[in-house]
């Protein structure tokens, strides 16, 4: 809250150091230089005639479609998530494959995998690829904690030092049958898996997007931007996931068995079994489609001047 400026929901309770601040350091200077620009690009936004957003329409209950008070209703403009599948949801894996936004070789043979696994057995493990590596001990930890829940999963972890230089000696070989490693998965094709349980995500947008429009339940472990602000999202106004506070084996033990289990896992499915219902279906595809014919025709017509956020 600044000078009555309020951007996001106060039920999220982030903290200063929750925000995306991306690039430089926690100094205090460099967090109220970026804090600065995130001021000034609002106020610019208020003059442009359309912004597009990657999003859904009444994302937070209780707020307006815009999802900002501060942008006019005509202004900001949901035409997300796109469907990947014509919206049938009965897509060809070749489809799928040309429409991958990925910049990343696919490993084709985790579909092979999944489709031995039970359904609804496997933890589903990405962090992302942008964003540097969590660290040695936190792999070390991580890659402990998945092989001691018991339970299948398929882990997309770049194939390089960095990344993977925390596993154990040999952990390939120690997890083989139960667990698989791959460099990159097809994730779309994995979320739709029918064997695939829960996702444990670093709750980047376009993996948020994508486990609602698949309808998978979430272990959340932000990294960095606005990771975290996804993650509050998903944990206190959907109720989608829950947060994995720490890598430690027990921890990941732990909150696998809530996230999959009982009383807990089930609300969570429910929760985003609707969630999906109202994103994919209906109205919400309506708006997006509307949206983008509105956004297209005021180029065609040479009558906007455009921004896209």
């Amino acid at each position: 809250m600044r000078d009555g400026l309020r951007v996001l929901p106060a039920e999220l309770e982030l903290s200063t150091a929750e925000l995306p601040w991306l690039v430089g350091n926690a100094a205090t200077a460099c967090q109220k230089s970026r804090f600065t620009v995130w001021l000034r690009i609002m106020e610019r936004a208020k003059g442009l005639h359309a912004l597009l957003f990657n999003t859904f329409p009444g994302e937070v209950a209780g707020h307006d479609d815009s999802g900002s008070e501060h942008l006019h209703a005509s202004t900001a403009l949901q035409v997300g998530p796109r469907p990947t599948d014509g919206g049938s949801g009965c897509g060809t894996k070749g489809d799928l494959l040309r429409d991958s936004p990925s910049m990343w070789q696919a490993d084709e043979t985790c579909i092979e995998w999944l489709d031995q696994q039970r359904e609804r057995s496997v933890k589903n493990v990405s962090l992302g690829s942008w964003v540097p590596s969590i660290g040695r001990d936190a792999i070390n930890e991580l890659a402990l904690g998945l092989e001691s829940t018991g339970r299948p999963f398929l882990w997309a972890l770049k194939d390089e030092p960095l990344w993977r230089e925390g596993l154990p000696g040999q952990y390939a070989a120690a997890v083989a049958g139960r667990g698989k490693i791959a460099g990159w998965a097809p994730q779309e094709d994995v979320l739709r898996h029918e064997a695939v349980g829960c996702y444990l995500t670093h709750c980047g947008w376009n993996s948020t997007l994508e486990t609602i429009q698949h309808g998978v339940r979430l272990l959340c472990y932000p990294v960095s931007g606005d990771q975290f602000i996804n993650c509050a999202y998903i944990v206190k106004m959907w109720g989608t996931g829950i947060r994995l506070w720490s890598p430690k084996r027990g921890v990941v033990e732990d909150c696998v068995r809530r996230v999959m289990e009982g009383e807990e896992g089930r609300r969570m499915q429910k929760r985003v079994d609707e969630l999906r219902r109202r994103v994919t279906m209906g109205e919400a595809t309506r708006a997006a489609k509307r949206n983008l014919d509105s956004f297209v025709a005021g180029i065609m017509s040479d009558d906007l001047v455009l921004g896209q956020l």
